[in-house]
């Protein structure tokens, strides 16, 4: 099966003058890393020499140092080199999901015209970073094809029911907010024709720079502290889940200093917090630890697939159901810290489900009422 990568290019431009810079921020931000110069060169897959020239042309063409050099303490970038880094981290993160649905649409339309084509599951789910470690194994196994889009809770369910996709990727909150959660995709979920897959579990909570300068441990402190918070958009479950947890708190989102500033993944988010546009943001920890941020955990979600009864039959899928069991998944998922693989590969009916969710939710209440 054939797949495309679609990368974006930082190419600068300065007034009045005929040349361009395409500026290779991998190299810089490899240099913020590891504060060596060598690291980057082998990083790029460069001579040492090459790679320094690049940065002196770079310079040059800006007119501003992009790193500094310290005898005996290596190489650092400088505040506008910084500045640059955080830049195209935000835009990766932003743009990343957006590029690989654009890839995968375009690899769809190619594919049919190539000979002995693999078997093809559609996949839409949200973005986040299990799925990819799944697609990764995936992409190795001989006679599979995945195409995978990146769309909310409510609409990988839709596109599930229109049979736009053959497995749909949806999270569901612990806790007194799952019943909430389970009831808005409720009239989507078929008991007759669907079942549901166990996937992983996962935290959620605050992130916030390292060191946690504003001392924030819970939603309150967003409204006390008047921090500069940036949200999730509208249409994805993890805002609806902020939301929910707004209102269980009994704050008014317009209290919320930034709270209509908004990114599309979890990534972009902590990228944002990352590079100091803002002091908070909300999302899974294995996105605060990749920007190196701090983490307030606030929640664990369930993250599960959706399929047909018809689908789940198949062979390829039971080839899928026997990766996400496998110890190579297991190990991807440890890797990614607040993930942990738990019944992974477990199969319900819609009815068994639900009613475990109302067993749970039932034994809860029970407990409170005993404690009172």
């Amino acid at each position: 099966m054939l797949h495309i990568e679609i990368e974006p290019v930082w190419r600068f431009h300065m007034a009045g003058s005929p040349q361009a810079a395409v500026v290779m921020l991998g190299v810089l931000n490899e240099i913020r890393k590891t504060g060596k110069l060598t690291n980057a060169a082998d990083h790029a897959q460069l001579s040492y020499r090459h790679v320094w020239n690049l940065i002196e042309q770079w310079s040059e063409f800006f007119g501003v140092p992009l790193v500094e050099t310290h005898r005996g303490k290596g190489t650092t970038l400088t505040a506008f080199g910084e500045k640059l880094v955080w830049a195209g981290q935000r835009l990766q993160a932003r743009l990343g999901p957006q590029l690989e649905n654009l890839a995968q649409e375009l690899a769809t339309e190619i594919n049919p015209f190539l000979r002995h084509g693999p078997t093809v599951i559609r996949v839409h789910a949200s973005h986040g970073f299990a799925v990819p470690k799944l697609r990764e194994l995936l992409d190795r196994t001989p006679g599979i094809g995945i195409d995978l889009r990146y769309v909310s809770n409510q609409n990988s369910l839709v596109s599930l029911a229109q049979d736009a996709c053959d497995l749909s990727g949806v999270h569901l909150p612990r806790g007194e907010l799952r019943q909430q959660s389970i009831d808005a995709c409720k009239e989507l979920l078929d008991p007759r024709e669907y079942r549901v897959i166990s996937f992983v579990t996962r935290e959620l909570g605050l992130m916030v720079k390292r060191g946690n300068p504003l001392e924030i441990n819970s939603l309150q402190d967003l409204v006390e502290r008047k921090a500069r918070f940036v949200n999730r958009d509208h249409d994805s479950g993890t805002r609806l889940l902020f939301n929910q947890l707004l209102v269980q708190s009994k704050i008014d989102e317009a209290s919320i200093n930034g709270a209509q500033q908004i990114e599309f993944t979890h990534a972009a988010v902590a990228a944002y917090v990352a590079s100091g546009m803002a002091d908070v943001s909300f999302g899974v920890e294995a996105a605060a630890h990749q920007f190196g941020l701090d983490f307030i955990r606030l929640l664990t979600e369930d993250y599960f697939f959706i399929c047909r009864r018809s689908f789940l039959e198949t062979e390829p899928m039971q080839r899928v159901i026997d990766i996400m069991k496998g110890r190579e998944f297991h190990d991807a998922v440890s890797s990614l810290p607040g993930y942990v693989a738990t019944n992974t590969g477990a199969i319900k009916t819609v009815r068994e489900f639900l009613d475990s969710v109302e067993s749970r939710q039932s034994h809860r209440r029970d407990v409170r009422v005993a404690a009172e």
